[in-house]
């Protein structure tokens, strides 16, 4: 069964940044568009960023411009640049595929407040 492990959340200042990272187990990894998630407190889950297997990237309106998806195919792993956070995007964030399709995991908490 394929694994996500999210990781790298925590608290910050609002004008702070933070790296997330996301390491998906399994030899498919490549071929996946992955994207970044996040779930508010009350509000439903979201995406945040996307990454294509060929770099291409897309992003939320309240994202962009402050938010920087990539990815590193050799080590399964997919990181969100968050830089400029503001306290709305305090959230649990998650990593997937583009269609959800792999087992969610914990997700990290991301905490803006001063």
């Amino acid at each position: 069964q394929v694994q996500v492990v999210e990781s790298g959340g925590g608290l910050v200042q609002p004008g702070g940044s933070l790296r997330l990272s996301c390491v998906v187990s399994g030899s498919n990894f490549r071929l996946y568009s992955m994207t970044w998630y996040r779930q508010a407190p009350g509000k439903q889950r979201e995406s945040v960023a996307s990454i294509t297997p060929d770099i291409k990237t897309i992003y939320a309106d309240s994202v962009k411009d402050r938010f920087t998806i990539s990815r590193d195919n050799a080590k399964n792993t997919v990181y969100l640049q968050m830089n400029s956070l503001k306290p709305e995007d305090t959230a649990v964030y998650y990593c997937n595929t583009a269609l959800g399709g792999l087992t969610w995991g914990q997700g990290t908490q991301v905490t803006v407040s001063s």
